[in-house]
């Protein structure tokens, strides 16, 4: 059964910084997933953050751009998502999903994590 766990958010002031990680397990190969970080507000639509292919090729929102980066570490089956400047409208619950295409669709998706950010 594939599980995917959320750690690291947490409330930060405008202007700071907070480290998510993702830990896969369950997959036979977690290399072979292309992974993503997703986040919703309250009231509004679940939206892409940062994605990150198998090759380590990597797209973020315009409004992160230059502030968030998203890596992976395949011998740990992790992925994280480094979030600098952050500004109250980052404010969210931060999903990670690992999704593969091969055949059927495998797409499968963490709990979430709070992340506030407030002065």
């Amino acid at each position: 059964q594939v599980r995917l766990v959320e750690s690291g958010g947490g409330s930060v002031q405008p202007g700071g910084s907070l480290r998510l990680s993702c830990a896969a397990s369950g997959m036979v190969f977690f290399s072979v997933y292309a992974m993503g970080w997703y986040r919703q507000a309250p009231g509004k639509q679940r939206e892409l953050v940062a994605s990150i292919t198998t090759g380590g090729t990597t797209k973020y929102a315009d409004s992160v751009k230059d502030r968030f980066t998203i890596s992976r570490v395949n011998a740990k089956n992790t992925v994280y998502l480094q979030m600098n400047s952050l500004k109250a409208e980052d404010t969210a619950v931060y999903y990670c999903n690992a999704y593969r295409k091969d055949g059927i669709i495998f797409d499968y998706w963490g709990q979430g994590t709070q992340v506030t950010v407030s002065s």
